[in-house]
């Protein structure tokens, strides 16, 4: 029987979950089925990052064992982690540690070339990471995209075109943040019909990596275009 490939995958922190009596640290099953689909094995990470603070080498021995690295969605990233002096009022679920950890996992992968899918905040970690920016918050009802099934147009001959099949997806949108200023070597390869970045690549990276503002795993059970995405991580991880 041949080994799955393992994908890291950092916990969210939960005050609390249904089934347990604690606080809890946590992945969204959808997200972890839809790797399982793909071929891989998702192993939850604890994110450690004492004071907000992760130790470089000590991540990047934890990361060494995995074959690939998938950045799920979250809480929003605090403002000053990409410079920004104050923090909007709709800025919500900030956590020192989990964005010290995220930030040193994505810097980590992206300096050795591994295998990386990045998710909704995953995305907006990348994108920090390479200097980018964000847009604290896109407005109430009818700008954000909370709850919201779009179509979003890829750009032609893009990796995620291709692996997606065609130019244009239904994505399941829940996010009130976007990119603002693009992180260094990063191209816009999708965007919704507002002109939100939807998606974003690294042309000239020598590893797999693919980063969408959307969440390809709400629908990736009913949508083929979706799960290819999970599909292509885990082949790259292989």
């Amino acid at each position: 029987m041949n080994h799955r490939p393992l994908i890291a995958v950092p916990a969210r922190f939960a005050a609390s979950t249904s089934a347990l009596r604690y606080a809890a640290e946590v992945n969204a099953r959808a997200l972890i089925e839809a790797v399982w689909r793909a071929g891989g094995e998702p192993v939850t990470l604890h994110p450690y990052a004492p004071g907000g603070t992760a130790d470089p080498a000590e991540v990047a021995a934890r990361l060494a064992r995995f074959d690939g690295l998938l950045l799920p969605g979250g809480g929003d990233l605090a403002p000053h982690r990409y410079g920004a002096a104050d923090a909007h009022e709709a800025v919500y679920d900030v956590d020192e540690e989990q964005d010290a950890f995220d930030l040193e996992l994505a810097r980590q992968a992206l300096a050795s070339a591994m295998p990386l899918l990045a998710i909704c905040r995953g995305l907006q970690v990348v994108n920090t990471v390479l200097g980018g920016t964000l847009h604290q918050d896109m407005g109430g009802p009818g700008r954000e995209h909370r709850h919201v099934r779009q179509s979003v147009a890829l750009t032609p001959g893009s990796a995620l075109a291709r692996i997606a099949g065609g130019e244009r997806v239904e994505a399941s949108c829940y996010h009130h943040q976007h990119v603002n200023l693009l992180g260094e070597g990063l191209a816009v390869t999708a965007r919704a019909a507002d002109g939100t970045i939807e998606a974003v690549e690294l042309p000239r990276h020598d590893g797999w990596f693919a980063a969408v503002q959307w969440h390809p795993e709400d629908t990736a059970d009913e949508d083929p275009a979706q799960q290819r995405i999970f599909d292509a991580l885990v082949r790259a991880a292989g």
